[in-house]
């Protein structure tokens, strides 16, 4: 398995790569945009456990606990670091 560090620091790629920044410079990421890109779906297996862990680490930040496709499709996730 991909060590969780190096799984995270892809995540952030992605998000930079697919998201958009805001007025205060920050950059986010629609949950349904990240889902269906398949880039990313080739990259993450845990996609979802990927972000939580992101999220304990203080590296993005979203609404919630549990993201689920469809239903949180329009959920932002935001990178605190940049």
């Amino acid at each position: 398995t991909m060590n969780v560090e190096h799984e995270i620091s892809l995540l952030v790629e992605e998000i930079r790569r697919l998201g958009t920044r805001n007025a205060d410079g920050q950059v986010s990421v629609k949950f349904g945009v990240l889902f269906a890109d398949e880039k990313c779906a080739n990259l993450f297996e845990a996609l979802v456990g990927t972000l939580k862990a992101a999220k304990r680490r203080k590296i993005i930040t979203y609404q919630g606990e549990l993201l689920l496709q469809g239903v949180h499709d329009n959920v932002d996730i935001m990178l605190l670091q940049d």
